[in-house]
């Protein structure tokens, strides 16, 4: 992986920072997350951070977390983190694959994305999930594909809307 240029000091360079503040406005716009409590957060290149609240009505029907909400928090967490490597065009997810560990019910669980490789069209990035007792319970590994879907006309991804 290359950092960025100022990753010794910790601080993201001043176009990074605006690109990641955009991908997490990105986020918080998708009609998808009004259905979810969730929060994005882009803490550096080729890394995110989602905090999920797990509640009954995404259970199936033997009292645990439906493995859809698995793939979301884990495909999100894996994307973004992809995606901060990528500021002209939108991801798509081309394949995932996911393992379960551990059911969850109830609580905060969260999702860590980590790029892994490729910067030109294919991106490939991991993620896990861990539950409020700091056990994982879920791990996945994506691929992504740069779209020719151009960020900067994406509905909350440009300043202010």
């Amino acid at each position: 992986m290359t950092p960025p240029d100022d990753a010794a000091s910790g601080r993201a360079s001043s176009g990074a920072a605006l690109h990641y503040r955009a991908l997490e406005r990105l986020y918080a716009a998708a009609p998808v997350n009004a259905l979810f409590v969730s929060r994005l957060e882009i803490v550096g290149e080729g890394r995110s951070r989602l905090v999920f609240t797990v509640e009954p009505g995404v259970y199936h029907a033997a009292g645990a977390a439906h493995g859809t909400i698995y793939f979301k928090m884990l495909d999100d967490a894996a994307f973004y983190a992809a995606n901060t490597l990528v500021t002209d065009r939108f991801l798509l997810t081309t394949s995932f694959n996911l393992h379960f560990t551990k059911p969850v019910r109830q609580g905060e669980v969260v999702a860590e994305g980590r790029w892994i490789s490729g910067r030109k069209r294919v991106l490939v990035a991991e993620s896990r999930l861990v539950d409020a007792e700091g056990d994982e319970i879920g791990r996945g590994t994506g691929t992504f594909m740069r779209s020719r879907i151009p960020l900067s006309g994406l509905p909350g991804y440009a300043a202010g809307s």
